[in-house]
Parts: C-alpha cells; sequence; structure tokens
C-alpha cells in the first residue's frame, strides 16, 4: 500500500514539474517577440517501400506553404513580424511512440510523458540546430491506408505527432492537419463538435455572413469549410483556411 502510494506521489511530482514547465514554455513561446522556429521531421508510418519513396522526394516546399500562411494570418492580425520560420529537418531514424487507443485518462498521461521524454531524447543527440516546436509527421501508404488515427499536437508542450498520407495528392490536406497541430502546441483549442461539424460561431471563418452558407473557407481549428447547417468539406490547401479570432486570442496574437 505504501508503495503504491509512494509511486502516484512521485508521478504526481512529476505532472507538476511539467505542468509548471509548460506554463513558462508557452508564456515564452506565444510573446511573439521573435519569429518561432517550427522544426517538421518525416518517418514512415507503415514500414512501406513506397512511403519511403516518398519521404526521400520531399524538401523544403513542404513546410512552405505552412509558414506562409501562418506569416500571412498573424500579419492580417497586426503581428509586426514574422509569427514562425519552418525548417524540414529530413527523416526520423526512429518514429515518436504511438498515443493509445483506448481513452482511459492514466494511458493518456502516461503516453503523453512517454512522448515528451522522447522527444527530449531526440533533441539531445541531434547536432541540428534547436528548434521552439517540433512536429514528426508519420506517413502512411494510400495504398494500404484508407483512414488515419488522430494526430495530436501537445498544448505547452510544444511537440506534436501528425498521421499524413504518403500521396502528392494529399500535399495541401496534409500541410492543413500539420497547421492544425500547431496552433494546438501553442494553445489554440478545437472548435468543432462531436460530428466534425466546426462549432458556431468560433469554428467558422466568417460567422457573420450573410448568407451564412456557404462559407468562403474553414477555420483552422474548426477543421471543415461549413456548406450547409449539416454539411462541411474538408479544405483541399491552406488558401482555404483562416485563423479566427478566437484561436488568434488563444495564441496571444493582438485582435483588432
Amino acid at each position: 500500500m505504501i508503495r503504491k502510494q509512494l509511486r502516484y506521489f512521485i508521478l504526481l511530482l512529476i505532472l507538476l514539474f511539467v505542468a509548471i514547465n509548460e506554463a513558462v514554455t508557452r508564456m515564452q513561446s506565444t510573446s511573439w517577440e521573435i519569429p518561432l522556429v517550427v522544426l517538421v521531421f518525416a518517418a514512415n508510418g507503415d514500414g512501406r517501400v513506397p512511403t519511403d519513396r516518398y519521404i526521400d522526394a520531399l524538401g523544403g516546399e513542404q513546410v512552405e506553404a505552412i509558414e506562409n500562411f501562418v506569416n500571412r494570418e498573424a500579419r492580417r492580425y497586426g503581428l509586426d513580424i514574422d509569427a514562425i520560420e519552418v525548417v524540414y529537418r529530413g527523416r526520423l531514424q526512429s518514429s515518436p511512440p504511438h498515443p493509445p487507443s483506448g481513452r482511459s485518462a492514466l494511458e493518456n498521461i502516461w503516453w503523453s510523458l512517454k512522448f515528451r521524454f522522447w522527444a527530449a531524447r531526440r533533441n539531445w543527440s541531434d547536432d541540428g540546430p534547436e528548434g521552439d516546436v517540433e512536429l514528426f509527421v508519420n506517413y502512411y501508404d494510400t495504398a494500404t491506408t484508407r483512414t488515419l488515427a488522430h494526430s495530436v499536437g501537445l498544448q505547452g508542450g510544444l511537440i506534436g505527432i501528425i498521421n499524413a498520407f504518403a500521396d502528392k495528392s494529399y500535399r495541401g490536406s496534409n500541410q492543413v492537419v500539420i497547421t492544425h497541430e500547431l496552433m494546438h502546441t501553442l494553445g489554440a483549442t478545437d472548435k468543432y463538435a462531436a460530428n466534425n461539424m466546426p462549432a458556431y460561431p468560433a469554428g467558422y471563418a466568417e460567422p457573420y455572413r450573410e448568407p451564412l452558407y456557404p462559407q468562403p473557407a474553414a477555420e483552422i481549428m474548426g477543421g471543415r469549410i461549413p456548406l450547409s447547417p449539416n454539411q462541411a468539406r474538408m479544405p483541399e490547401s491552406l488558401d482555404e483556411v483562416v485563423i479566427g479570432v478566437q484561436t488568434a486570442a488563444e495564441i496571444n496574437w493582438p485582435l483588432p
């Protein structure tokens, strides 16, 4: 009994340390005094040869659209510097631990600690330049994978795991998902309901548009473009996405 209580006490101390550290880190990262450096890594999620070939062909152009989008939106809100600089760092030698499939709170806590430790260990052994945010993209061959597991961006942890399709036709939608998880790491919250429909008004690009439907774009944390009260579609690229007022406030951008 005493041993079990001691384990819980140690876990609580670890969680307290993580919480305090992430609160400080998040305040520093969203001060927007200098651009945040976002590092993007690629990993073969399914071990297939076509996925390897896809990753081998990737270059910096895959993240250029993300940088341009966020900086464009930052200037729309009055930020007078670039918000981010995105750097593609190439292939990972080892993949991050996969999130648990269950909904157990204890499992999720344990996984988040393992993910943080894995990211820290990878960072310690990396001779390359350091970043403020690290995003790890697992790619999957569309010949064998039709649906992807949910991507995760740890709020305050400044790290995220993104599941993406290893297919050129999905480049735009992959960039939308990567940007969505980037926003999570900076403190933005999801703005869609249980049925995956964007939540009104925060999940709408233009919530006061008349007529309201169809919306001209998706709000980045709403995830989809509302076409009617019960119909929406995924944006094909970041050209069809905006950052809404509530999301901008959550990441500490200046508001009109």
